[in-house]
C-alpha cells in the first residue's frame, strides 16, 4: 500500500446528525441539508468511539488438517459519543424515544424504553479533509450510566448508536475513505431503495441530476422500486425517463 499523506486525519471539528430511516448520505458532507438534523452539543474530550461484541473465532478442522478453516461469529458494533445538550430531544435519545412529556414540562423515564430508530451520520473535519460514518438505519440509546461527577466541566449523556442492516443491504454502516477523488454516479439500479453505480459514487443531489444516468433495468421499474436522492426525495425509471417518487 502506497503512502498517501492526504489520507491522514486530525480532527478539528465535527458533528453528529440524524434523519428518518433510509435517508441517503448528504451529497455535501460539509453542508448537510434537511432532513438531516444535528443532535446538539457533544463532548470535546470524549469525541467518538466504536466498540464491538462477538466476532469470536472457531477453528474447524479435519482428521488430516486440524486447522483447516476459521469461522467467525457475527459481530455487533456500537458507536459512542457524549451528548452535552439536556433538552427534550437529547433526553429522549438517552432515556428512550417513548419518554413522555409530562404536564409539568418534565420528561418521564419510561419503564419499558424504546430506542430511537434513525439514519445516523458522524462527520469529522480536518481542514479540507472530512471523514464520515453513515448508517442508513440505527438504534440510538444510552451507552452507559449517567454520572455528574464534578462542577468544573460540562455534564454529558453517554449515547450509543447500533447500526443495523437496512433493506437488502449487506452492510450496516459505511465510512468515507480519505485521499480519494470523488466521482459522480453513472447509473442507478432498481431496489427498495436501489443503488447507484459505480460503487462509491456520489449520490445525485436531486431529480434534475438524474438526467444522464443509465437505468438498470432499462424497462419500467416495477411497483415500489426507487432510489433515494441527496435531497431525501425518491426517483424511479418509467421506461423512458427518470420520474419523481417510487414506481407505482
Amino acid at each position: 500500500m502506497a503512502l498517501n499523506d492526504n489520507a491522514t486525519l486530525v480532527i478539528g471539528s465535527g458533528n453528529f446528525l440524524t434523519a428518518p430511516v433510509g435517508i441517503a448520505m448528504p451529497t455535501d458532507l460539509l453542508v448537510p441539508v434537511s432532513p438531516w438534523q444535528p443532535v446538539g452539543h457533544t463532548s470535546l474530550e470524549d469525541v467518538f468511539g466504536v466498540s464491538s461484541e462477538g466476532g469470536e473465532a472457531t477453528t474447524i478442522g479435519t482428521l488430516q488438517n486440524k486447522s483447516l478453516r476459521t469461522k467467525y461469529s457475527a459481530r455487533v458494533e456500537t458507536m459512542t459519543f457524549t451528548l452535552q445538550q439536556f433538552d427534550a430531544a437529547g433526553l429522549r435519545l438517552y432515556f428512550g424515544a417513548n419518554a413522555p412529556l409530562l404536564p409539568d414540562g418534565s420528561i418521564g423515564v419510561p419503564t419499558d424504553p424504546v430506542p430511537t430508530q434513525a439514519a445516523f451520520l458522524a462527520i469529522f473535519i480536518d481542514g479540507e479533509n472530512h471523514f464520515a460514518f453513515y448508517a442508513p438505519k440505527a438504534e440510538i440509546y444510552r451507552a452507559d450510566d449517567l454520572s455528574l461527577s464534578d462542577t468544573e466541566s460540562l455534564a454529558g449523556l453517554p449515547i450509543g448508536v447500533k447500526p443495523m442492516a437496512y433493506g437488502s443491504n449487506s452492510w450496516t454502516y459505511a465510512v468515507t475513505p480519505l485521499g480519494v477523488t470523488t466521482f459522480p454516479a453513472t447509473g442507478a439500479t432498481a431496489g427498495t431503495p436501489g443503488s447507484f453505480t459505480p460503487t462509491g459514487a456520489v449520490t445525485p443531489a436531486n431529480l434534475a441530476a438524474m438526467t444522464s444516468l443509465a437505468a438498470s433495468p432499462t424497462t419500467a421499474w416495477t411497483a415500489g422500486k426507487h432510489v433515494l436522492l441527496g435531497d431525501a426525495s425518491k426517483a424511479h425509471w418509467s421506461g423512458t425517463a427518470w420520474v419523481a417518487g417510487q414506481a407505482p
